[in-house]
């Protein structure tokens, strides 16, 4: 740490201690971008941001610096050896990220919602390939990230393909493009320049789907699945038009027809004024629509729907007909398949491209929506010989589009607070048509966005703001999600002013802060505002918090929108008013559906065994900013009660704003005196009870319930005192949680994972790789029993 400090001294940056964990993941992120420089840094920061704390400190503490004075290529190597050296922060990285990737394609894949655009789908992807190959033993991470498609949805039953449907590797540039070229010769060897052929076709955005043809006829139809086994969707297909029920009787006995399902721009749109003439739901776009509307249980839906197929790939054949990839298409348009005009074949890395260039003009005017352009090797010789890898084939890529634009105006800007109290504002536009989709809102991020300044200070837009009335660029980026990309400064209205973003919260009017080194306001009204109610609620009654067994989060949002007053449950006070509320309601909790008597009964003794509560739970509970569980207990351990808590966090105040000389009053000294708290935390603390509304929550739980003081045990003289403890295995005598709670109690830390900074395993029977983790670094490991005895409770259960 002091070679840390040192290095900022020297280079006039900040002190280690003195930046955010914000301003540690921006710096963080820009180093990974070496490694990934096609990766967008909006997912590598939203990657960062979903791991821990203390991960994070890993990386910037042991990293970050090393990186600074190297060109771009030993940058690169530095970083390769450093994500090698913490292997064990690396590994829980990469099952965060694995874990998102997966749930991402269920989300496109399976439930029709994608959850990333293209483009952040593709960084995720990126990054997480780039640090899985890192060391051979992260092969399990890739086998999971390159894993095509999702798992078939049990709506439908499944049908194992014959040869696996597989997903195509990415070219983002022109370079990417050549690099491909490069790498088909390169494996091939000793073939002259122009000697190979590639065919250009455009990328449909749709549905993938397997066709199958036995003697002629349509057997079966089946989405791709997770590219092994897809779902069964013959009958929905039969209501396509366009697709053949028998082929010619030349065709080969056994035919795979791969292609692709979509819905044309003026259908989509015709099929949204229907949904809205009939006051129901309208789709979000053509891709979307094409894949729900394939995947529903009643063929009669299916029929409605005017879905479009277009081939361009095969599966198992009996007989291979042609020896060029352009030749098969063109058999199966001769078969009676809708095949795609702009299909074309080329011999150059030049010709590739410029066909990618008339493509991407052409999109506009196609009634199709497409993201790309797909480039095969034409000879079906070389792409046998070419082979595949384990998740795609080598001789084929898609090059993908950058988001399409448009420009309209910018009517207003309205602020929405999400669940965790986040203000984002939303431009209100014009509808314009963005690549098939009508737009009429866009993400403006935040203020500094808004202002024109990036996530690290820069100019964006070249420091253009954004105001309202302004003629804008907006982009669908990735084809999905709107945003304001620029503005154009010759249509700016004269009487356009700079938009000032609200200090207060536009739901329940508390203050709105924005923390140093963070670029997002928050309701500071955490417990009474609406907007985040319901998530607050959950929090409190959360395992780690109040615990309140038979509240979760079904029963929660249950009680939340309750229109009967007495069932209703707004604040956490209202949780312990429920059952005298219902004592004088007619309407009964038990009659309720997924309520009886004994959940009811079963749900109040819960409630009301909670009346009393540890200080560091309550405080946990509370949901204040930074204050975690770690933090929670920090501040319980050093008030020891929650009068004397409430009495600092009421009296203290923060330094004057470019005063340092000023230190604030004697309650701040103490609040950021307590180890591990300094003045992000405090703050935090001191907006949460400088807001009157929490205040009066507070007052109204305090009533209901009573905090208890912290019970402080072996202070000083403890043998675990100030030693990393980690517990492993199954605890007869305790569970994993009292465990912990023990080890703190006399001075100890605990954590999850063993390290050199590991003093001491406490291991329970089952105990496995953290066991042998310990004794390949010769850590002390003691048992249960033993633990009891060295900290002074070495006391029988019977």
């Amino acid at each position: 740490m002091k070679d840390q400090r040192d290095f900022f001294k020297k280079s006039g940056r900040l002190d280690y201690d003195e930046l955010t964990h914000q301003q540690k993941i921006n710096l963080i992120a820009d180093d990974w971008l070496i490694l990934e420089p096609q990766a967008h840094k909006a997912s590598i920061l939203a990657a960062l941001n979903d791991s821990s704390p203390a991960f994070v400190d890993s990386l910037y503490e042991v990293g970050h610096k090393r990186f600074q004075k190297y060109s771009r290529e030993v940058k690169k190597k530095l970083v390769q050896h450093f994500y090698t050296k913490i292997v064990g922060k690396l590994d829980e990285y990469l099952e965060i990220i694995t874990q998102e990737i997966e749930l991402a394609k269920k989300a496109y894949f399976e439930l029709d919602d994608p959850k990333y655009t293209d483009a952040e789908y593709d960084a995720l992807v990126g990054v997480a390939r780039a640090f899985a190959g890192l060391k051979t033993e992260y092969a399990k991470f890739l086998k999971r990230i390159d894993k095509p498609g999702s798992k078939a949805s049990a709506k439908f039953p499944p049908v194992r393909h014959a040869r696996p449907m597989l997903s195509l590797d990415n070219a983002f540039s022109d370079e990417d493009v050549r690099d491909f070229v490069g790498s088909v010769y390169r494996f091939l060897g000793k073939l002259p320049d122009g000697s190979i052929g590639f065919t250009a076709e455009p990328k449909i955005d749709g549905l993938s789907i397997s066709l199958r043809y036995q003697n002629g006829a349509l057997v079966s139809a089946a989405t791709r699945g997770d590219g092994t086994t897809g779902e069964n969707v013959t009958a929905n297909i039969r209501t396509i038009s366009e697709i053949p029920q028998r082929l010619p009787a030349d065709a080969p006995s056994v035919v795979e027809v791969r292609g692709e399902i979509y819905m044309t721009k003026s259908d989509f749109l015709a099929l949204n004024e229907q949904m809205e003439a009939e006051g129901k739901q309208t789709y979000v776009n053509p891709r979307n629509t094409a894949a729900g509307s394939l995947r529903q249980l009643d063929p009669n839906v299916t029929a409605k729907r005017k879905l479009r197929f277009f081939a361009y790939a095969w599966g198992e054949m009996s007989d291979m007909p042609c020896d060029t990839q352009i030749g098969m298409v063109e058999l199966f348009g001769s078969w009676g398949f809708p095949i795609n005009p702009l299909m074309k074949r080329f011999s150059t890395v030049e010709g590739l491209v410029e066909h990618y260039r008339v493509i991407g003009l052409e999109r506009p005017n196609l009634e199709y929506d497409i993201d790309g352009v797909v480039y095969k090797v034409d000879q079906l010789e070389l792409q046998n010989r070419l082979g595949f890898r384990s998740r795609s084939p080598r001789w084929a890529i898609a090059h993908k589009f950058p988001a399409e634009q448009a420009t309209t105006t910018l009517r207003g800007i309205d602020i929405q607070v999400g669940r965790t109290g986040a203000l984002t504002p939303v431009a209100r536009l014009t509808p314009i048509t963005v690549g098939g989709v009508v737009v009429t809102n866009a993400t403006l991020h935040n203020e500094d966005y808004i202002k024109g300044i990036g996530v690290k200070g820069e100019p964006i837009r070249e420091g253009r703001d954004i105001r309202i009335g302004d003629t804008v660029i907006v982009q669908r980026a990735g084809d999905v999600i709107p945003q304001i990309v620029d503005v154009v400064m010759e249509k700016r209205p004269q009487d356009a002013v700079p938009f000032v973003f609200p200090h207060q919260c536009p739901v329940c009017n508390s203050h709105a802060v924005r923390e140093e080194g963070e670029a997002v306001y928050r309701c500071t009204g955490g417990l009474t505002c609406p907007a985040q109610a319901v998530e607050r609620i959950r929090h409190f009654v959360s395992r780690n918090a109040f615990d309140i067994e038979g509240l979760g989060e079904k029963q929660v949002e249950l009680f939340f929108h309750a229109d009967d007053e007495n069932l209703r449950i707004k604040s956490p006070a209202d949780i312990f008013t429920l059952q005298k509320r219902q004592a004088r309601s007619l309407r009964k909790l038990e009659n309720i559906e997924g309520f009886g008597a004994t959940s009811v009964r079963n749900l109040y003794e819960a409630i009301n065994g909670r009346r009393e509560i540890s200080l560091s739970r309550f405080l946990f509970a509370l949901g204040i900013r930074h204050v975690g569980e770690v933090n929670a207990k920090r501040l319980a351990r050093a008030y020891r009660s929650y009068s004397a808590f409430e009495r600092a966090a009421l009296e203290a105040r923060a330094p004057m704003e470019g005063n340092r000389a000023d230190k604030g009053n004697e309650a701040w000294q103490e609040l950021t005196s307590v180890e591990g708290i300094g003045a992000i935390v405090a703050k935090a603390v001191i907006d949460f009870y400088d807001e009157p509304h929490n205040r009066e929550a507070l007052a109204a739980l305090l009533a209901e319930v009573s905090p208890l003081d912290e019970e402080v045990r072996a202070a000083t003289g403890s043998p675990v005192e100030g030693k990393t403890i980690v517990f492993t295995g199954s605890l007869e005598r305790m569970s994993r949680d009292e465990a912990k709670a023990m080890a703190e109690r006399y001075g100890a830390k605990t954590a999850g994972s063993v390290s050199k900074k590991t003093d001491l395993v406490v291991a329970g029977p089952g105990a496995g790789s953290k066991l042998a983790r310990a004794t390949e670094l010769g850590i002390e490991v003691i048992d249960e029993d033993a633990w009891f005895t060295l900290v002074g409770e070495g006391r029988c259960l019977f």
